[in-house]
């Protein structure tokens, strides 16, 4: 279960240009594939709509405005680290950006599909030539495409204020301030923390699309957070003494196992106090992350295919 974590920490100190490359290459054709299902399929045309949808909804830019704001505060505020201060402005940045992207799917996923349901709005786009997997994978494909519009303008700022906040506290440490290639590297550290958070809301986002073709919106996000927070207590369960002590706390024991099996291994993506020490997370990382991501959407889509496809719409 911790291979990734034995990956992260056998990581070289000099990674070579080209894996990064291939990183930004595949990241290419990932968004690449995203505009071409849009444009050139029939569940495009759902995905297109929800995506305006989305973007025209006021949450949208609540959410772009409060994440402005928060990232421009811990820019200028002390956090009384002692020198640390850049370290802890990356981490609260991650944070922000992970929660700001999990609220944006979680809100869209239910708007745009429950409340369809509910308001027998789908059963009208049924009645096109769009079939319900169609119809679902087009809402997961929207959704995904609404929280890159979000996320984009925030991590621009995000990495704005990073490389603005190295020079910042370099005179208050009695430091020199870096020199441009030097702040620029401690900003490109950030990105493998943000392609991960990235892959983290895309399985979230595929897990509230499954709920959101049975449940209503309150029960979706309290079902999205709870699945959250569990993907990152399993390892602690999991690895914990009194589960792998043999004879004892078999229910214990059980349970956990049970959420490492089907809850999304949160873990996998939880880098962010090692994208704020400033280690490298390497490309062979993000690779064998990206895999996990889609094989879990995957199935969590197939999953969300068999639940609505017997859902009453009349």
């Amino acid at each position: 279960m911790f291979e990734f974590s034995g990956l992260l920490a056998a990581a070289p100190a000099d990674i070579p240009p080209w894996q990064w490359w291939l990183t930004a290459g595949v990241a290419g054709a990932l968004c690449a594939a995203l505009i071409g299902y849009s444009y050139a399929t029939r569940g495009g045309i759902i995905a297109r709509a929800t995506t305006k949808e989305a973007v025209r909804q006021p949450v949208f830019l609540l959410l772009i405005g409060i994440a402005l704001i928060i990232l421009v505060l811990n820019t200028f505020l002390p956090f009384f680290t002692l020198g640390e201060d850049v370290k802890m402005f990356k981490d609260c940045g991650l944070a922000t950006l992970l929660v700001c992207g999990l609220l944006m799917a979680v809100w869209t996923s239910s708007n745009s599909i429950a409340q369809e349901i509910e308001g027998k709005t789908a059963m009208t786009l049924l009645s096109k030539p769009i079939n319900r997997r169609q119809f679902i994978l087009g809402k997961y494909v929207g959704i995904l495409q609404a929280v890159t519009l979000l996320l984009a303008p925030i991590v621009a700022a995000f990495l704005l204020l990073i490389y603005y906040k190295v020079g910042y506290d370099a005179p208050e440490s009695s430091q020199q301030v870096p020199e441009h290639a030097e702040r620029l590297k401690i900003v490109m550290q950030t990105l493998p923390g943000i392609a991960l958070i990235a892959l983290e809301v895309s399985v979230l986002s595929a897990v509230s699309v499954a709920i959101s073709t049975r449940l209503p919106m309150v029960v979706n996000i309290v079902v999205c957070f709870s699945v959250f927070v569990l993907g990152r207590l399993t390892p602690i369960l999991v690895g914990s003494d009194a589960v792998r002590r043999e004879g004892t706390l078999e229910p214990v024991q059980f349970v956990a196992r049970l959420f490492a099996t089907v809850l999304p291994a949160e873990w996998v993506y939880d880098t962010q106090s090692a994208v704020a020490t400033g280690i490298d997370v390497p490309p062979a990382y993000l690779g064998f992350a990206l895999l996990y991501t889609v094989a879990y959407c995957a199935a969590v889509i197939l999953l969300a295919f068999l639940m609505f496809e017997d859902r009453d719409l009349a």
